[in-house]
């Protein structure tokens, strides 16, 4: 859900479980996707010390929904879910 100024808030864990489990190299995947592929929907990210879910780590949270267990081909999928259809796709009605 976008913030009042529209923008996406994106949270990534890095508790000592969830940097172990591979949220650092998840997030090194976030900065290069935006940086690289630039989104239409503004982000805004930030990092937590913990979301006491460590066992279903990596987490991170899109505005306010939690998503556990994160890969690098997981993110991708939810990065393009926030940027909607690119160009030359469509969704079908």
């Amino acid at each position: 859900m976008p913030a009042e100024d529209g923008s996406i808030e994106i949270v990534v864990c890095l508790g000592s479980s969830c940097f172990a489990r591979g949220n650092s190299e998840i997030l090194a995947a976030l900065q290069q996707y935006v940086q690289s592929k630039g989104l239409k929907t503004p982000v805004r990210l930030a990092g937590c010390l913990c979301q006491d879910q460590c066992k279903q780590g990596p987490n991170l949270k899109v505005g306010s929904e939690f998503h556990h267990n994160i890969t690098a081909a997981r993110l991708r999928e939810l990065l393009q879910q926030l940027d909607g259809p690119s160009r030359g796709e469509y969704v079908k009605a």
